[in-house]
């Protein structure tokens, strides 16, 4: 009786060899045995993340940190010290591997984030910007005209980033599928708040200006965001990310009939298009202080929510509903505190948050100076919760 050669086989079904040929008759043996069938190779089991989001039962809520891989660490530090740049840091396939991989390392979390900032896309854009030590993101020519928008070009992620999608590559190769690699990138609103305010901004002013001036140059800048952005989102997927989280930071600067005409259309229009081409991507949408539009947020359509600490997670679940996932919501402030501060607070997000369908995190990035050893903490805690 003949047999069908088997293309692929998996390792946990053959034991490695180094030789191929071995390898090679180990497999016509398993196949010979079973009667000549092809044998497919059982599928590597999803991170825990994965299984969460899409409410398959789970001993216990997956848990990683905004901002995980970044000031607070000491390792994060001595690559500061050598690379001061911070866009030599995040464009460099290797330190962005290394940065990624410093939490995993130390704390190995549920996700494992891409070390990037939202900002990167606006390079190949045709918008010059820098991040500058101390002072944070600088646009050296802020957008006020349509003829400015005009000269803003759609994003080509291969042309322009190649190495975001070699070092997701790299990351999902290391981290192995024990936890999920997750990619981000910012939505259209708050990116044009960046471009328009010139950087960053505490009263928005001049977004708001253009918005309620000259609706339709925003609206044109929106729509170029929303394209590069689901552009920039596969190309993450395409490359490793299994999970991609869009920052819509400055969108509660929005009233919410402001929010549903320049922020909400867009990000629909991304989750709808990256849904038809990549249904089984999770993504996540964060946005700081969201307390007075959770429920606009959940009409995105995005499969996870993330809340930050001004809204009482049960309270945040009852107005979402239970048919989404949620994520969050920890004070980053707790982990100045004490080990059982912060143990207690934890457990009181779990509970309230539910079982299933629950990504345990901070409410926003860890801060500068938080004590590692309370990190360590709060991951220890986390990984020992079971529902």
């Amino acid at each position: 009786m003949s047999c069908t050669s088997v293309s692929s086989f998996t390792a946990s079904l053959v034991v490695p060899s180094k030789s191929s040929s071995f390898s090679n008759r180990k497999r016509r043996f398993i196949q010979c045995s079973l009667g000549g069938a092809v044998v497919e190779p059982k599928a590597l089991a999803e991170p825990l993340l994965l299984n969460a989001v899409r409410g398959q039962d789970v001993e216990r809520p997956p848990v990683w940190l905004m901002r995980q891989a970044g000031r607070y660490m000491k390792s994060y530090q001595i690559i500061c010290e050598k690379y001061p740049s911070f866009r030599e840091r995040s464009e460099n396939v290797d330190l962005v591997v290394e940065i990624s991989l410093q939490p995993w390392n130390v704390f190995k979390p549920d996700g494992v984030i891409l070390f990037s900032d939202i900002l990167t896309p606006l390079s190949g854009m045709n918008i010059p910007f820098d991040i500058i030590k101390g002072k944070g993101p600088v646009i050296f020519d802020p957008i006020a005209t349509a003829a400015d928008v005009d000269q803003v070009r759609e994003f080509s992620p291969e042309g322009s980033v190649p190495y975001v999608g070699e070092a997701l590559t790299i990351l999902k190769k290391e981290v192995d599928n024990k936890a999920a690699v997750l990619g981000f990138v910012g939505a259209p609103f708050t990116l044009a708040s960046y471009v328009v305010e010139g950087g960053s901004s505490k009263n928005f002013t001049k977004i708001k200006k253009l918005a309620f001036s000259q609706p339709k140059v925003l609206h044109s800048l929106l729509q170029k965001f929303a394209t590069s952005m689901t552009k920039y989102i596969r190309y993450q997927a395409d490359n490793g990310a299994q999970a991609v989280q869009i920052f819509d930071s400055w969108a509660t600067e929005l009233s919410p009939v402001d929010f549903e005409e320049f922020s909400l259309p867009y990000l629909k229009q991304i989750v709808d298009a990256v849904k038809q081409t990549h249904p089984d991507l999770p993504l996540i949408l964060y946005a700081s202080g969201s307390g007075g539009l959770l429920e606009r947020l959940a009409l995105t359509g995005v499969d996870v929510v993330s809340l930050d600490w001004t809204v009482d997670m049960a309270e945040g679940r009852r107005r979402l509903g239970h048919d989404i996932a949620v994520q969050g919501n920890v004070d980053p402030g707790v982990l100045f505190g004490s080990k059982d501060f912060i143990t207690n607070r934890i457990h009181d997000t779990v509970t309230k948050a539910g079982k299933g369908k629950h990504i345990l995190n901070l409410g926003h990035g860890i801060k500068v100076g938080t004590p590692e050893e309370n990190v360590a903490h709060f991951f220890e805690v986390a990984k020992a919760i079971r529902y």
